[in-house]
């Protein structure tokens, strides 16, 4: 064995000696040799090979060779190797840090995991009306409209890719790009299925190697909001995903779902609001104290679509984890059956506030109750129980109707504060959000999906006609941001009282607002989105006609010379030189729910219909797997 061991040691030696002889005969050819360049985010224009900047498939990001400068005994090229696995996927290219690695400080044990639920889905009621053939074919007027919305989709589109692409938002006054959710190119990401949908899909195409090229480390931020980039990103990345079958896109996804599940590393597997990535290399991370119920409360679609498509349980365990606290916590509130709008998440308390709202900070919370049931099959009861419970309490202490010059038979969600655990104990507060006008739609999901009583689909289209009262109330023919109205006695009956509006009213605004805190129009969804769902859940053609007088007004107050720009005050006259003043913002929303909801709503109703798909709260389709 000795003699052996001697031998290799020669050998070794004579081989090292043979290595420095090549490498010394050819150390120029070597270092001709090129080397990768970064992937950028620039897009492709559609119909070209490539852009200047941009990396194509064929030459994966490699400077070109200098043939005046290359050496004269150059060695002959290697044999590419065959792609595998990851590598394969067209436009697919690894993001810098893999998240999967990263070590848990707060293990999950197998036998502790969560599975979806199985077996044979329970017999939801069909959603969508059952619209009749001709229905399914547009006629002129329609055609025009759904054209319309298309043109306008387009142009702002266009605007952001030349001026504002690759950072999250344009700016649409001052063309400029600018970074609001990391830098990741928000607004392509969540327009990506609406480019889909409206059938531009050389756009589409275009960007799948930008999309490809995402590196979710390479970003200016030390922490993420969690709830934001679960709605825009990791929606619009499954739903493209749902709509094109394209790889690149779901697996884009699994690396974001790897990212935002390191935020349930926590001592009781709550996420924070924000994830702090060092916090989460280091295993100090924390649930909030007080932290906005729709946060964590709104993240079970996008991750329970994921754990289907991927067939990981981790996804569904980890929100699963958030419906149990949510579930045992609802009657020991101070508004028994709601959830408080702040929750403390780190010591799963629910009833540390009073402060109760389908608006901001809490809406997507119950919209999401009925949207799992339809994406689940309805094979967890607890979240139609859940919402049950929630909708009765909600209609009975939130929602109200105004007092109107017009005696308009509307409701709008209002606000609640619970002063004690008293049900009696409980003030209305008849204040107003845009962003509670999803209401409508969230009432009747649910009156439709469990074959609720036709009271609930009343409520919901009243719920509805109310914001669209609301939009023509104005100059402009939009709805302000927040306001507060003059509340009837009851429901039922509610006539016009000049003086009450004299004395609590404001002259300034249309009868029947006592105030308005927040006059501007931030181009958002939640009003359209309800006059949407609403058509296609009951098929009256009067909803079109709502959703063109929005959308004739939204563009005649907010375009701008390229794109469109949210206005500071609603309650301008529009009139010669008089202009709405534009505020130089067009959230990525206005492209992914906005525009798509009015296309929609003049599409045949198998385009996107209701009981194929689930759309999370930033109007990203889902495919339900059981349809």
């Amino acid at each position: 064995m000795a003699f052996w061991r001697r031998g290799s040691r020669r050998l070794a030696l004579v081989l090292w000696a043979v290595v420095v002889v090549i490498l010394l005969r050819y150390r120029d050819a070597i270092s001709g040799l090129v080397t990768p360049n970064d992937l950028r985010l620039v897009p492709f224009a559609p119909g070209s090979e490539k852009q200047a900047g941009a990396a194509t498939p064929a030459d994966h990001g490699t400077k070109p060779v200098d043939a005046a400068n290359a050496p004269k005994a150059a060695t002959p090229p290697k044999k590419k190797k065959k792609k595998t696995g990851l590598e394969s996927v067209k436009y697919f290219v690894k993001s810098g840090y893999d998240w999967s690695k990263l070590r848990r400080h707060y293990p999950i044990a197998p036998d502790d995991m969560v599975h979806p639920p199985k077996g044979p889905p329970k017999s939801l009621q069909r959603v969508q009306y059952a619209f009749p053939r001709a229905a399914f074919t547009l006629n002129d007027k329609q055609q025009g409209q759904r054209d319309a919305v298309r043109k306008a989709f387009k142009r702002a589109w266009d605007a952001y890719v030349e001026h504002g692409f690759p950072n999250d938002e344009l700016t649409p006054v001052t063309l400029r790009g600018k970074d609001t959710f990391g830098g990741w190119a928000a607004t392509m990401v969540d327009a990506l299925d609406t480019l889909y949908i409206m059938g531009f899909h050389d756009e589409f195409d275009a960007m799948l190697p930008s999309v490809g090229a995402i590196n979710w480390s390479d970003t200016e931020l030390s922490s993420l909001n969690v709830f934001e980039t679960n709605i825009r990103y990791l929606g619009g990345l499954l739903a493209a995903y749902d709509l094109s079958g394209e790889e690149v896109l779901l697996l884009k996804a699994v690396e974001l779902g790897e990212l935002l599940y390191a935020a349930f590393d926590t001592p009781n597997h709550m996420p924070p609001f924000w994830l702090d990535f060092a916090d989460a290399k280091k295993g100090s991370q924390r649930a909030g104290i007080t932290q906005p119920s729709a946060s964590p409360g709104s993240l079970c679609l996008e991750f329970t679509r994921l754990a289907q498509l991927t067939g990981d349980a981790k996804y569904y365990d980890a929100i699963d984890r958030i419906k149990r606290f949510l579930e045992r916590t609802q009657e020991s509130t101070l508004l028994p059956g709601l959830w408080p709008i702040y929750l403390d998440f780190e010591r799963e308390i629910a009833n540390s506030s009073g402060d109760f709202s389908l608006g901001a900070q809490a809406d997507s919370l119950y919209e999401y109750l009925p949207k799992m049931s339809a994406l689940l099959g309805g094979r967890d009861p607890s979240y139609e129980k859940m919402y049950r419970r929630a909708a009765a309490v909600a209609s009975e202490h939130l929602l109200f109707r105004p007092m109107t010059p017009d005696n308009a038979d509307v409701l709008f969600a209002g606000d609640a504060h619970a002063r004690s655990a008293d049900p009696d104990d409980v003030e209305l507060l008849p204040d107003g959000q845009h962003l509670s006008c999803f209401a409508g739609g969230m009432f009747g999901l649910g009156a439709k999906l469990y074959g609720m009583p036709a009271s609930d689909l009343a409520t919901a289209e009243k719920l509805t006609r109310g914001c669209a009262w609301a939009y023509a109330a104005f100059p402009t023919g939009l709805m302000p941001e927040t306001f507060s109205l003059l509340p009837c006695a009851s429901r039922t009956a509610c006539a016009w009282n000049e003086t009450r509006w004299e004395e609590e009213g404001d002259e300034r605004y249309p009868k029947g607002f006592r105030y308005v805190r927040d006059a501007r129009y931030m181009l958002r969804p939640e009003a359209i989105e309800s006059v949407f769902l609403l058509y296609r859940m009951t098929g009256r053609a009067e909803y079109q006609d709502v959703a063109w007088r929005m959308f004739l007004s939204v563009q005649a107050a907010t375009v701008t010379d390229k794109a469109n720009s949210a206005i500071a005050d609603v309650n301008v006259v529009v009139k010669g030189d008089t202009k709405t003043e534009k505020t130089d913002e067009m959230e990525s929303f206005w492209l992914a729910e906005t525009l798509k909801y009015f296309y929609l709503v003049f599409s045949p109703p198998d385009v996107v219909g209701l009981d194929e798909w689930v759309l999370n709260t930033e109007a990203h389709p889902l495919r339900r797997p059981d349809r």
